[in-house]
């Protein structure tokens, strides 16, 4: 299903609430969200989130989570733990993006985050794309993480749950700095790739990451 059910329209000033509560009163009370984190990124793994929001418990202060300070997404992602009707997030290891490609593995991520939701969600928000095998009807929803809110919650789940993976994989590999750009190409990461080669957290069928293997393997 690609568009809300007959008769139910958002209006554009509806606020971040406004797809859940038009599904709402169309009986579809228990929507789902789903958002992932780490798609553009040449290290790290691929984390999709999704969330069903408890519409008695509105989470202050939500929105997508690349308009929140660290601090701020850290504080939503607890309250989305503890008051949301339930959440779950797949992550989805370099070698497997590797081997099935990013928007393959992506589809897989959200799928299978949907599928761990302790609920059957009656309805799914997706963020940009849709995505069949879900279990249940969905839309895509243009710039979601900034228009729906159980599309913001995922996305600030799945983020903040990858940041910290990328945290703590600083500490095996601090010679490339995940902790500061998170596997995403920056200056300083690629100069890093340039000077070290990939190591294994790296997605060697990203074309950057490939160069700079084949560049080390010149020097031998």
């Amino acid at each position: 299903m690609t568009v809300l059910p007959r008769g139910r329209t958002v209006r554009k000033d509806a606020g971040l609430y406004g797809y859940e509560r038009a599904l709402a009163r169309a009986g579809l009370v228990c929507v789902a969200g789903a958002d992932e984190a780490g798609r553009g990124a040449c290290a790290g793994p691929l984390v999709a989130a999704a969330v069903v929001l408890d519409p008695a418990r509105p989470i202050r202060g939500l929105a997508d989570s690349k308009l929140l300070t660290p601090a701020r997404r850290d504080a939503c992602f607890d309250v989305i733990c503890e008051d949301a009707r339930s959440v779950s997030a797949v992550v989805i290891e370099s070698r497997e993006v590797d081997r099935l490609g990013v928007q393959r593995a992506n589809i897989e991520a959200l799928r299978r985050a949907v599928a761990r939701l302790d609920c059957q969600p009656d309805f799914v928000l997706t963020d940009g794309f849709g995505v069949d095998g879900l279990g249940a009807p969905g839309l895509a929803v243009w710039k979601g993480d900034q228009v729906a809110a159980s599309i913001a919650a995922a996305s600030v789940v799945a983020k903040v749950t990858r940041d910290r993976i990328m945290v703590s994989l600083h500490e095996s590999y601090p010679a490339y700095d995940f902790a500061t750009h998170k596997g995403y190409v920056t200056a300083v990461h690629q100069a890093a790739l340039s000077e070290h080669g990939p190591c294994p957290e790296h997605r060697f069928s990203y074309v950057n990451v490939r160069e700079a293997q084949e560049g080390k393997s010149d020097e031998l």
